[in-house]
């Protein structure tokens, strides 16, 4: 049984041992809600994210039960690096078993921190499913949500929270088999029941929501932008905590989770990966319902993203923000006309990224020459401006989300 009590048992013998991560005001995004809005910073965990505080006191707690084949836990990534450092804490071996499509710099992290990394199924069922068969072999299998010392470990994310904010008017969790919500809404209720708790989960794989909902469990392979979050079927111990403490759940979009990304990294400098930004993706898209003036806890869960999909983040957030444009430009094909078209965006300001010539389209005639440019601008008016002063040249001129290209009368 999960209670407040063994969760402060948690706290006592994990102290430390791992980081009280920082509660962070956030002055942006508390004038974007008009609310008080504070960050939980689990970004800044050992192994980058909280799974590790769960992982911890279920093999610390337990550690006379662990034998010499030492641990053994399946996970999309988070849970594989927290029972990966977890257990050298421990000192005993560690196993994780992992869908073949998870991050792969979370293997690679998993396995810095000294695991075993087997790769196995599509999904984390499949993966929970083999980690299962293989703790047959002597190995004590330590599930990724679904085991009441796990959740009383995530749940000392809430004690450090209610110890800086005693009174928070809503704390705001990612779900995905619901383990940080359950620890955190009985840290939280059992000490401040009048606070909302509301859990995030991705809009592509609802398990919990369609459980809580009375909807029908999910029956295909999910995939989102949150891997941290992707979880085909609810826990059956955190199912009933979260029925009884939490007050809503609602669904976030990849759009709106990789917007909440960017702006993470822009306004705080905070990598956040998928599941971590899910929380700030639903109090900004207006899908949480909170009082003007309100005191809001977002848990940022973790930050371990691959660097190539944060790149592709932050071209995103970009291009969405207007300081990337692509325009394409219809010139004649002789000596000079280039130059006269950058000299055009140079004085305007306008940051030259990448120029591309197409000779031969069948829409031209063999005298002309279609341009793709894409330069850097301060925003959507910049870019503005850099359209107008080239239509203004005699330009033919038309940006990249234009469905309906301007061609020139020729």
């Amino acid at each position: 049984m999960v209670t407040s009590h063994r969760i402060r048992e948690a706290a006592r013998l994990m102290k430390g041992l791992l980081i009280r991560t920082p509660l962070v005001f956030s002055p942006t995004f508390s004038s974007l809600t008009g609310s008080k809005v504070y960050l939980k910073l689990e970004t800044l965990q050992l192994a980058g994210s909280f799974k590790v505080r769960g992982a911890a006191f279920r093999i610390i707690a337990r550690r006379e039960e662990i034998g010499p084949q030492g641990v053994i836990a399946a996970s999309a990534g988070n849970h594989a690096q927290g029972v990966a450092v977890a257990a050298r804490l421990a000192g005993v071996p560690a196993t994780v078993v992992m869908p073949v499509n998870s991050s792969i710099a979370k293997q690679e992290a998993a396995r810095g921190y000294g695991a075993r990394v087997i790769l196995y199924g599509t999904n984390l069922s499949e993966s929970i499913g083999r980690a299962k068969e293989l703790s047959k072999d002597g190995m004590t299998f330590i599930h990724p949500y679904d085991d009441p010392d796990v959740i009383a470990g995530q749940g000392t994310c809430g004690l450090e929270i209610l110890e800086e904010i005693p009174k928070p008017d809503l704390v705001v969790v990612p779900v995905g088999g619901g383990g940080l919500i359950s620890g955190i809404a009985t840290a939280v209720k059992e000490t401040h029941p009048a606070c909302r708790i509301v859990g995030v989960q991705s809009a592509r794989c609802p398990a919990m929501y369609r459980a809580i909902k009375g909807e029908p469990p999910i029956d295909r392979t999910c995939r989102s932008i949150a891997d941290g979050i992707v979880v085909k079927e609810p826990g059956r111990i955190t199912l009933p905590i979260i029925r009884k403490y939490v007050d809503d759940l609602v669904l976030v979009d990849d759009d709106q989770i990789a917007d909440a990304m960017f702006l993470l990294l822009e306004r705080k400098r905070v990598v956040a990966e998928g599941a971590g930004a899910a929380p700030l993706a639903a109090l900004l898209n207006g899908g949480i319902w909170h009082a003007e003036g309100s005191t809001i806890v977002l848990v940022i869960s973790g930050g371990n993203v691959d660097s190539a999909l944060l790149g592709r983040v932050i071209r995103q957030g970009q291009m969405k923000g207007g300081r990337i444009l692509r325009l394409y430009a219809v010139l004649e094909d002789i000596p000079g006309e280039l130059a006269k078209l950058l000299g055009i965006i140079a004085t305007a300001q306008g940051n030259i990224l990448y120029i591309h010539h197409m000779r031969g389209e069948r829409d031209l005639p063999v005298t002309s020459i279609r341009m793709e440019i894409e330069l850097e601008t301060k925003g959507k008016e910049h870019g503005d401006k850099i359209i107008h002063a080239l239509v203004s040249a005699g330009y033919s001129i038309h940006p990249e989300d234009d469905s309906s290209p301007s061609r020139p009368s020729l």
